[in-house]
């Protein structure tokens, strides 16, 4: 494999508060990554450097061989980087499928029939066809998760960036999004996925790594992590939450 993307000794600092600290990893094409962290260790952060609606103080961050450091946020979504929110931020007065254009003809560059079929294309993916023409503000928590990852599908990336997508689901919402997500996965799509229910994480990435403070502290199988005294220390009570 191939990375897709590296960070090189990336910092970022507010004040006294540093959220990147001299991180440095790579992520392979096809790979499944998962980042774990408590509150404040910088995970949000790092998703916002990666997509350029921040900018790192120092270090390099390339992206299919490129550097983009310098790339603005829309150039970035154009070269292949979707992301969803921790809140999901849908245009709660336009239509699932309306939400889902937007997408396709701002970021893909599709229009016309091609945009509308990959539209389709995406939202029987993510089982959201059955919704397309009900408005977005009336759509359930679950739904609202699911609409986040068709509008990043519907930008054609090549990496996506999930931020806690799992959060507030019930069991049974949470599996069946975890198998949407397998699916995505499975077509060819790169995957980092930062997530405080572990259990959903851990079922489906191939590789996990753990920030504090800003800091990479482990980086590796996420069995062998998950045993690891240090991180057991900084999820504890978490991982009996999960």
């Amino acid at each position: 494999m191939t990375a897709i993307l590296k960070l090189q000794n990336l910092k970022k600092a507010f004040g006294a508060v540093t959220v990147a600290d001299n991180q440095s990893y790579e992520v392979q094409r096809g790979e499944a990554l998962g980042i774990l962290g408590p509150n404040g260790a910088g995970k949000t952060s790092m998703f916002n450097l990666i997509t350029g609606t921040l900018k790192a103080n120092s270090g390099r961050i390339e992206f299919a061989g490129k550097d983009i450091s310098g790339w603005s946020a829309a150039r970035r979504s154009h070269a292949g980087i979707a992301r969803s929110f921790q809140v999901p931020q849908p245009f709660s007065g336009m239509t699932v499928f309306e939400n889902a254009m937007i997408a396709a003809t701002q970021s893909a560059g599709l229009h016309g029939h091609a945009a509308e079929a990959h539209c389709i294309e995406v939202l029987e993916q993510t089982e959201l066809m059955g919704k397309a023409n009900v408005l977005a503000g009336s759509l359930t928590l679950l739904e609202r998760k699911r609409l986040e990852l068709t509008r990043a599908l519907c930008t054609k990336p090549d990496l996506l960036l999930l931020d806690e997508i799992a959060g507030g689901l019930t069991e049974a919402e949470c599996q069946s999004l975890i198998h949407t997500i397998k699916d995505i996965h499975a077509s060819g799509v790169t995957i980092i996925w930062i997530e405080h229910v572990v259990h959903a994480l851990l079922s489906v990435v191939d590789r996990l790594i753990v920030v504090d403070f800003g800091k990479l502290i482990a980086d590796g199988d996420p069995k062998a992590i998950m045993e690891s005294p240090q991180v057991k220390e900084i999820y504890l009570g978490i991982e009996a939450d999960a």
